[in-house]
């Protein structure tokens, strides 16, 4: 069932983005032990997800890459590698089962756009017509993906907030379901499987730090790692680090400077501010701020290391950099630091 995180409502497994009262939904856990099936992609978690038939393609199970930094084990884990370059694709593999389910046919996103991607590839295969609504600051690569996916796109002059109001608009005015990566339970069961992975692949590690602007793979990590303790799997929580860009903060202080290099975070009303700062205490977390130098010299630094990421992506490795000279992460400590986006779709051409 989806329950209501504001008065706790619930409501049946329909596709739903909000409660009555306006509170964000989640979905009610799945099992009560931890039972991964026999596949080796994301079909392995079908026990703990809301659906029961599924498109094709399923998201990939992703590699890890380790390395000791400043005597820290970190862990990298290669999302960028999914079919569309993101992480996204789980959640929009869930989404698209959910949608096919229920027969829609045809929806509107907003997106900076990995989500606008994932939709329209997963879309395509689905054949559900696509509209993404993005900023005409948007990548230029991303841009010429989504052409030749077949998605509509609408372009709009203004930020990233200036975007979701205009896909909102349009969705109400047209009458075509809006799917809204930010708001839609769906996408967050997806996500959550990036925390059954790393967990059958190095255990609980001390610290898990990703990007955090709406909220999708960071309330996903613990919604996932907080299943696994509630069914009995892991005895404790991993420490969750938010990574926001400067001068888009919604958990740390917002800054002065805009780092409009990490275009996919730079959100800074996201609609599930209040579970993101429930998942901060609920995991003794952290939130970290990171600059445009900084997100620049992180992305270097990846690239002279073999990992092709987008600057989003690049912020995790900056936080990692700060809480190690802080002292708060220490020698001998694990750390997981997911690669969230492909650099290859910053190109100009395809």
């Amino acid at each position: 069932m989806l329950r209501c995180s504001r008065c706790g409502k619930t409501y049946p497994e329909t596709f739903r983005l909000t409660c009555e009262c306006g509170g964000t939904l989640l979905v009610e856990g799945y099992s009560e032990t931890f039972t991964p099936g026999p596949f080796l992609d994301v079909r392995r978690y079908l026990n703990h997800l809301p659906i029961e038939n599924y498109v094709i393609p399923v998201p990939a199970i992703t590699p890890i890459s380790e390395m000791e930094i400043n005597g820290v084990k970190a862990v990298f884990k290669l999302e960028y590698l999914q079919s569309s370059g993101s992480f996204k694709d789980r959640g929009t593999w869930v989404t698209v089962s959910k949608l096919l389910e229920e027969g829609i046919r045809e929806v509107v996103l907003d997106s900076s756009g990995n989500a606008a991607i994932s939709l329209a590839l997963y879309g395509l295969s689905a054949g559900i017509k696509v509209h993404t609504f993005v900023s005409y600051d948007t990548s230029p690569g991303k841009l010429a993906l989504l052409q030749k996916l077949g998605a509509v796109i609408h372009y709009v002059d203004g930020d990233r907030m200036a975007v979701h109001e205009r896909a909102v608009e349009f969705s109400e005015r047209e009458g075509i379901t809006y799917v809204s990566h930010w708001l839609n339970p769906y996408f967050l069961e997806g996500t959550k499987t990036v925390a059954f992975e790393v967990y059958e692949q190095v255990g609980v590690p001390d610290y898990v730090i990703a990007p955090a602007g709406s909220g999708t793979l960071f309330l996903g990590l613990w919604k996932g790692f907080s299943e696994l303790k509630a069914m009995g799997e892991i005895e404790r929580l991993p420490r969750l680090v938010a990574v926001q860009a400067s001068g888009y903060e919604s958990l740390c202080e917002r800054s002065h400077a805009r780092n409009a290099l990490a275009e996919g975070i730079a959100i800074p009303e996201p609609p599930r501010l209040n579970e993101m700062k429930r998942a901060l205490r609920k995991t003794d977390g952290l939130c970290v701020s990171v600059n445009e130098p900084e997100t620049r010299e992180a992305l270097n630094w990846l690239k002279r290391h073999g990992f092709i990421v987008e600057p989003t992506s690049a912020v995790v490795l900056s936080a990692l950099w700060k809480l190690i000279e802080m002292g708060e992460i220490k020698r001998g400590e694990k750390a997981v630091l997911p690669l969230t986006g492909s650099g290859l779709k910053l190109t100009q051409g395809i």
